[in-house]
């Protein structure tokens, strides 16, 4: 599905949690009328989210003229677009519109906050698949608004060896290098592990491995579990996740690892302060 209709499906969507009738607006406006809406974000931040805010304009009939742009670090009080339109179709679209603005935006802030964080050291800030259900593209893109990267967005994406697949190997009475030599052979080139304990860093690296995800550990054994990793095989990337916050998340980034990824960043959202003003 292409990433337009993506975004379209989503926009309809959000509309139809309102259903189809406005009948406060159907019994107070009449029809025609003109009018236009600031679109002020209070408190600043980044901005995300204008392709889907377009898109619920657009089944509205209404458009938006942005003076702000997609990943922009934006003032409190700034007004950041006007959405034009008749006055009916702007009220309709206003809940669903800030709905998704803010979301997005609350998250590429809170993302660009763990990005400066590390800022300086080769770490990179990933998202999770903790995404609201039916939102993860949008989750995703603004991750990406606030200078994260991209993780899988879904289970075909990579190999992804978690706690609960170990102990499915240890049942079956299978190897971890059996199961990852069978998704080289489907053309899986990025081989994730989850580990928790030495052994299972000596027994992902000696897999093959193509990143150790190291999951709820201090950064002193992230960075000794890195070290043990990179002698073991090099190329190795190095994923911290797992407890990670704004207070030290830039130790984590010091401790010799490539990645950081947080599902605080989408399960967690602090909305934005985003609101318009219609004005008649």
């Amino acid at each position: 599905m292409s990433t337009k209709r993506v975004i379209e499906g989503i926009a309809a969507a959000a509309l139809a949690e309102d259903g189809r009738l406005d009948i406060t607006s159907a019994l107070t406006i009449s029809p025609g009328i003109r009018a236009g809406g600031v679109i002020e974000y209070r408190n600043g931040g980044v901005l995300s989210g204008i392709p889907y805010a377009d898109a619920v304009a657009g089944q509205c009939g209404c458009r938006v003229e942005w003076t702000a742009g997609e990943g922009d670090i934006v003032s409190p009080g700034v007004a950041i677009g006007v959405v034009r339109g008749e006055l009916g179709d702007i009220l309709r679209a206003e809940r669903p519109l800030l709905n998704l603005l803010q979301r997005a935006s609350g998250i590429a802030t809170t993302t660009r906050a763990f990005v400066d964080s590390v800022q300086g050291t080769r770490c990179r800030i990933l998202h999770t698949r903790k995404t609201a259900p039916g939102l993860r593209p949008l989750d995703i893109a603004a991750v990406l608004a606030g200078g994260g990267h991209a993780h899988r967005a879904d289970l075909s994406h990579q190999v992804m060896i978690k706690d609960n697949h170990w102990q499915a190997l240890a049942r079956e009475g299978a190897s971890l290098e059996q199961a990852l030599a069978q998704g080289r052979k489907r053309g899986v080139a990025a081989l994730y592990v989850e580990v928790e304990s030495v052994e299972q860093v000596e027994l992902a690296c000696s897999a093959g491995a193509t990143r150790l995800v190291v999951d709820n550990q201090t950064p002193e054994t992230v960075r000794g579990w890195s070290r043990l990793a990179r002698e073991r095989l090099s190329g190795i990337e190095i994923e911290a996740t797992g407890g990670i916050t704004l207070a030290n998340a830039r130790a984590y980034a010091e401790a010799d690892i490539d990645f950081i990824s947080i599902g605080a960043l989408t399960h967690s959202v602090t909305a934005a302060d985003i609101a318009i003003e219609v004005k008649m």
